[in-house]
């Protein structure tokens, strides 16, 4: 049964992965309609680490603060959801850990966006005591980077 599961993970990481790309080519229409089709097959109760990685990117696919914010807090809630066993599954636990500090990053931007600065701070906060669990790579550095952008933006305004 491992292994079908595996398989079947497989496949639904690469599709996501697929409309990462197109996202990041600029294809921002494309990579919502594909992103909203995997979420439809998903669903709110599925796997919580395809609705934590599938979420985390669908956000970036918003127009509306509001819609961007809705998307990171379920993002953010599929990963509160990984337990080690399924993390075992997947070759991601590291990643995912290292996903915390992307996703409070992410909610304290929309926070931003959305005019408050409360919220933005406190998960700004939270992004700074999870950025231990990055790695010291290229992935890493932005993240910080962009963790003390954010926190001399809200310094300035």
């Amino acid at each position: 049964m491992r292994e079908q599961h595996e398989t079947s993970e497989d496949a639904v990481m690469t599709r996501i992965g697929q409309a990462v790309i197109l996202l990041h080519a600029g294809d921002r229409e494309e990579a919502r309609n594909r992103f909203g089709e995997l979420w439809t097959q998903i669903g709110e109760a599925g796997d919580p680490l395809h609705r934590c990685t599938l979420a985390h990117y669908m956000a970036d696919t918003q127009d509306d603060p509001g819609d961007e914010l809705a998307w990171d807090l379920r993002a953010l809630s599929a990963a509160e959801g990984l337990t080690g066993e399924r993390l075992a599954w997947h070759d991601s636990a590291v990643a995912v850990r290292g996903m915390y500090p992307s996703l409070y990053l992410n909610l304290a931007a929309d926070y931003v966006k959305l005019q408050r600065p409360e919220a933005a701070r406190a998960h700004l906060d939270r992004a700074r005591a999870a950025s231990d669990a990055l790695g010291d790579d290229g992935y890493g550095d932005g993240v910080r980077a962009a963790i003390a952008r954010l926190y001399r933006q809200l310094a300035g305004g």
